[in-house]
């Protein structure tokens, strides 16, 4: 089982060079894919139950979903200290 989640997340490495030309909305999907697939993957790795497993795929899909949104503008979120944050372009 380990080996096939080895050889998935060395697929979706491979699959994320071809996204630059990609719109919105694809990276996205892209985004929610492989941040589910790395949520899996490490509760896999972590031998977590059935439960927790689906939680960590959820969080990695909100994750990665985040993180594609951001590639998309350009825009970084910093936190401030206080509790809140601000947006900036990334560096």
């Amino acid at each position: 089982m380990k080996a096939k989640l080895t050889a998935l997340a060395a697929a979706a490495v491979l699959a994320l060079t071809g996204c630059e030309n990609l719109t919105t909305e694809q990276r996205t999907v892209v985004g929610v894919t492989g941040g589910a697939a790395a949520g899996l993957i490490a509760a896999e790795a972590l031998d977590a139950n059935k439960n927790w497993r689906i939680i960590a795929a959820l969080a990695g899909a909100a994750a990665g979903t985040v993180v594609a949104q951001n590639q998309a503008t350009n825009t970084c979120a910093y936190a401030r200290g206080d509790g809140t944050y601000y947006e900036a372009p990334c560096p």
